[in-house]
């Protein structure tokens, strides 16, 4: 039967550019989940009799939610939920799922990348129909309404079999459970020529693919081993894990230095690769040479014409405003449109949906293109396994010859952690203060030419995004990007974006860091940041 609760507000559930991130024990707090999915339904109209898409990367907490949600969307009114089983579907998964099934939107809960168990990270956002996350608007009215709520609606009856596929029945809601990965691998075989890639595994190709007891486990499972011949433990740390098997499912240097190292030694595999918690990252690495994610996007744009789902050409390509220039070229070069965005993935929607563009990416090693509204880590290595397949080369060698065509974009990211909050706006503001003052100001060898805070001005609704991210331009292309990320559940993490454009082909071997030791030094004295944040160097270099 259907219950209304009684409950009262939390002030802390405003939604940002990724969902509601809190520790697990936030959550756990009477009604506070229940609060924040009552506050998404109360904020959306005409889903009455409509299907919800519900799932999650299998972080500690997500059964539990899931069920919840579940219960709730049949208090609500909605006609059928499909959730995966297991309460199991990768963030690009559940997208697809959205899209192919037309349902009216989607739950996804997962923290991405950020660590999970009892006293880590759970987060909740909503998606909507085209399956892209939700736009400002909603969330605003989510929020405005989190602040006065006073009741949730919940069905109270049997709780739903998350691990039999088939249907079932909460009360009036039919209740779908499906194979989390079926749709999804389906979708893949349209897009990518498989049997090229079967024909190179054949071959001998070796490949080492870690998902860190993540969400894409069982997709990797199924796609690389059983449905393109990858021999088995292609795919390691496949089986997801509440608490991720007790790592950071962040596919960067850092916590997949084991897959970096064995990646640089002398008998490395092929080609390896790793996904994050949720699935929608990616980290690409040949042997002997680690791909930015910067140069991942260029590169797939350049080349993505050798797969079947994209030989007829790209529409144009997105990227967020710090990602690298380097896809820039690439875009001029093929005459098509290009497009600079906001940090975050929902700003690419309206293009992708206008079909202004085919291919997107962000530095924060999302890639993505218009089969699915997210980023889709896995979409990103099977793109690059069938150019592998197509070019017969390996991926240094592609490298190399791509920047000998397009020069190089050296370019690194330096994250501060856990910064003081009140510490990093502080930090912030005092730059806006001295834009105006900067063009012009001489620093060794590099000159600022401009100096700006990024607004963006959508192309298709004509909205405005102001105080995305402080550029700072130098003279010959190269640049300095300061911004404060939404992604972590504790203090704030500064983000510091380094970039140095090199045509020389005889440049192109310098380490990267050193190549950009004079803009690192140059980024350090215009922002203060030692003197703001008391922080010598970076939590994390990229």
């Amino acid at each position: 039967m259907n219950r209304d609760v009684a409950t009262r507000p939390y002030a802390d559930q405003k939604p940002g550019t990724s969902g509601l991130r809190k520790k697990v024990p936030v959550f756990q707090q009477q009604n506070y989940a229940e609060n924040f999915i009552q506050s998404v339904f109360d904020s959306l109209d005409g889903y009455a009799g409509r299907t919800l898409v519900v799932g999650g990367d299998g972080r500690y907490l997500n059964r539990e939610v899931i069920r919840t949600a579940i219960a709730m969307a049949a208090a609500n009114g909605f006609g059928r939920v499909i959730v995966g089983r297991g309460g199991i579907l990768s963030t690009p998964a559940a997208s697809h799922v959205i899209r192919m099934y037309g349902a009216f939107g989607g739950l996804i809960l997962s923290a991405s990348h950020n660590p999970g168990g009892p006293h880590e990270d759970f987060g909740i956002k909503y998606n909507i129909g085209n399956g892209g996350p939700a736009p400002e608007k909603i969330t605003d009215a989510v929020f405005a309404r989190s602040k006065v709520i006073d009741r949730y609606r919940i069905f109270e009856g049997a709780a739903v079999d998350l691990d039999t596929i088939g249907l079932s029945r909460l009360g009036p809601m039919e209740v779908e459970v499906i194979d989390p990965v079926a749709d999804y691998a389906a979708l893949m075989e349209t897009l990518f020529n498989f049997d090229a890639i079967r024909a190179m595994f054949r071959g001998g190709f070796r490949m080492a693919f870690d998902a860190m007891h993540a969400v894409t486990g069982p997709y990797a499972k199924e796609i690389l081993e059983n449905r393109l011949g990858a021999p088995a433990g292609t795919a390691r740390n496949a089986v997801p894990l509440p608490d991720f098997g007790g790592h950071h499912p962040d596919p960067n240097l850092v916590h997949a230095k084991d897959l970096y190292e064995e990646m640089m030694a002398a008998d490395a595999p092929d080609f390896g690769a790793a996904s994050d918690g949720d699935g929608d990252r990616n980290l690409i690495i040949g042997k002997g040479i680690f791909v930015t994610p910067s140069d991942s996007l260029a590169l797939l744009a350049a080349n993505a014409h050798l797969a079947p789902g994209y030989a007829g050409g790209l529409k144009g390509i997105a990227r967020s405003m710090p990602t690298s220039a380097a896809a820039d070229r690439v875009a001029q070069k093929l005459g098509i449109g290009m497009y600079e965005t906001p940090t975050g993935w929902k700003f690419f929607g309206n293009l992708l949906d206008a079909g202004m563009a085919t291919i997107c990416g962000e530095e924060s090693a999302g890639t993505g293109s218009d089969h699915v509204r997210e980023k889709d880590g896995l979409w990103a290595v099977l793109l690059w396994l069938n150019i592998l397949a197509v070019r017969k080369e390996p991926v240094k060698a592609i490298v190399e010859k791509h920047w000998a065509e397009f020069g190089r974009n050296f370019y690194s990211r330096h994250d501060y952690e856990a910064v003081e909050t009140d510490a990093a706006s502080r930090l912030m503001d005092a730059l806006r203060e001295k834009l105006a003052a900067l063009p012009g100001t001489r620093m060794g060898d590099l000159v600022v030419a401009a100096a700006d805070d990024f607004s963006y001005h959508d192309p298709v609704d004509g909205s405005v995004s102001r105080n995305q991210g402080i550029r700072v331009l130098f003279e010959g292309g190269s640049r300095v990007v300061f911004r404060l990320s939404g992604t972590g559940t504790s203090g704030a993490t500064l983000r510091v974006y380094i970039e140095r454009y090199e045509p020389d082909p005889a440049k192109h071997g310098l380490e990267t860091q050193a190549a950009l030791a004079d803009l690192i030094a140059a980024a350090d004295a215009i922002a203060g940041i030692r003197e703001h944040t008391g922080r010598a160097e970076p939590t994390v270099i990229t």
